[in-house]
């Protein structure tokens, strides 16, 4: 075989993997409004820089006539490149190619990478189109599972983890997704479940379709499980590239700085009156983080998933901040089960990955009811509480009016850990609001006029943040309109912070 025989060889080889699952199959993706494996790819990558390992791979079953039947690179299409000119890697299920699902053969391909992404220290971005364990294969199936499932768990902490659903994704397919730091959906063609509607329905008797079981939006408002909704497979990369733009590469390292163009002592009037005299009327926190980050910019985190606590990426002077904050807009900012699990896993997140922490403040407390109780308030609320205890990157905590009781404690108060806790003039430090306060102290005693007066003395001793910048708890009272430059003074006071937790092998949360 002479040498330009052989290149063409390569170059026939090569152009059979890259076809993955033919023509035929290709097109019938593209007409369900899904891209390839490898259009993904190179959506997400920068131009030219994708690099692609294990091409020629190939499965090794020889059972159900599975030995006629190979296609190289065996469903899944993996490597290395750049995204904003930093190292990434990547691996993506070929729906084309048996369904995506998982054989032995490709989980190898997968544990590969993401060992190599351990070992440079680099995120991994998963895509992930895949039907489940390969059938054919059995058990070696559900071993390839299980060794990806174990590289997720040593992973996390250590390099950010992310995972985009771009089709139907059960059974095992979907834990390694919920292992990582974070999952993006595309709305309509992405789904997500243990078991599907027709084992349901012959286990259960339920009928459910898989849009209401799965279905982006499912997982994204109703159960948590997501992060993020596309619109489409471009969308869902373009928003993967831009949540890496906040991350470093790994614990070791800090988060990437870009070059700031907004004034950091840039004043914005509308901050002075935002917050209303009335205690009970709502407004949105939204209008304060926006005003304060760096051109307005803010990446939010699960925003259809409890919406009483927002979470969510931006910049301060051009370094990324992790930002918690209740929301008075949504059920008056109460914490309740689903806000306290949202809330402690973006800490923990953010704690792991060097981000600084900045919590504005506004809660009348913990939400009551049986519901809560019976549904474990108690231990869930105990998660945020001892994430924001644990975490030991710089916390910022700002509060804008209400912070009562416990609540008060858990929202990174100076008392768990905060490194400066400013407060607004209408900030209200407190056991409880003023007229609940006063019907305990002097249960039936006093006349309307007296109750009156003394929720008045109440209010002008207790519902302000005196007291508690008298005791130290408040660093400093601020105008609202200069809260972008005092949250940025802050960050940059606390830039080389160094606190060590006791050495431990790990704690145990209240899982």
């Amino acid at each position: 075989m002479s040498i330009k025989e052989k290149l063409k060889a390569f170059e026939d080889k090569s152009r059979e993997a890259e076809l993955g699952g033919g023509k035929e199959r290709i097109e019938r993706q593209h007409k369900a409004g899904r891209r390839t494996a490898r259009e993904r790819v190179n959506m997400l990558m920068d131009p030219g820089t994708f690099v692609e390992i294990d091409k020629f791979v190939t499965h090794r079953c020889a059972d159900f006539g599975m030995e006629e039947n190979k296609i190289p690179g065996d469903g899944v299409v993996n490597g290395y490149g750049k995204i904003d000119g930093r190292l990434t890697y990547v691996f993506a299920q070929d729906f084309t190619v048996f369904g995506g699902t998982l054989s032995g053969a490709n989980a190898e391909k997968i544990v590969k990478i993401m060992d190599l992404a351990m070992k440079m220290g680099a995120p991994i971005v998963g895509l992930n189109d895949s039907g489940g364990a390969r059938i054919q294969e059995g058990v070696e199936s559900l071993g390839g599972y299980a060794d990806i499932f174990y590289r997720n768990v040593m992973s996390s902490g250590v390099i950010p983890q992310i995972s985009a659903i771009l089709g139907p994704c059960a059974g095992g397919a979907v834990y390694s997704p919920a292992i990582t730091d974070f999952i993006m959906m595309v709305k309509e063609s992405s789904y997500m479940f243990v078991t599907g509607p027709d084992v349901i329905k012959t286990v259960t008797h339920e009928e459910v379709t898989k849009e209401e079981l799965g279905g982006a939006m499912t997982h994204n408002a109703k159960s948590g499980v997501a992060h993020f909704i596309a619109e489409n497979d471009e969308m869902a990369m373009m928003m993967i590239r831009e949540l890496l733009s906040y991350l470093p590469s790994n614990n070791m390292e800090d988060p990437p700085v870009k070059p700031n163009t907004d004034d950091i002592h840039r004043e914005d009037e509308s901050l002075q009156t935002l917050v209303p005299d009335d205690p009970n009327k709502p407004y949105d926190m939204h209008a304060i983080i926006e005003t304060v980050v760096d051109n307005n910019n803010f990446l939010e985190v699960q925003p259809h998933y409890a919406e009483n606590i927002i979470v969510g990426f931006a910049r301060m002077d051009g370094k990324p901040v992790g930002i918690v904050a209740n929301q008075p807009g949504h059920l008056a900012g109460v914490l309740d089960i689903n806000s306290s699990l949202k809330g402690a896993r973006f800490v923990r997140f953010c704690d792991a990955f060097n981000i600084p922490l900045i919590t504005f403040v506004d809660v009348p407390g913990f939400l009551p009811g049986t519901n809560q109780e019976f549904g474990g308030i108690i231990k869930h609320g105990a998660k945020l509480l001892y994430a924001f205890s644990e975490a030991t990157v710089p916390k910022i905590t700002l509060i804008t009016r209400k912070a009562y009781g416990g609540a008060y404690d858990v929202m990174s108060s100076k008392h768990i850990g905060a490194d400066i806790n400013l407060a607004y003039p209408t900030a209200e430090i407190a056991v409880m609001g003023a007229a609940g306060a006063i019907n305990i102290i002097f249960r039936d005693r006093l006349s309307d006029k007296d109750r009156e007066k003394a929720v008045e003395n109440y209010k002008n001793t207790f519902a302000s943040p005196y007291k508690a910048a008298e005791l130290g708890y408040v660093d400093e009272i601020i105008y609202p309109r200069q809260t972008r430059f005092k949250l940025i003074q802050a960050l940059e006071m606390t830039q080389n912070k160094s606190k060590v937790n006791p050495p431990k092998k790990h704690g145990n949360i209240p899982l």
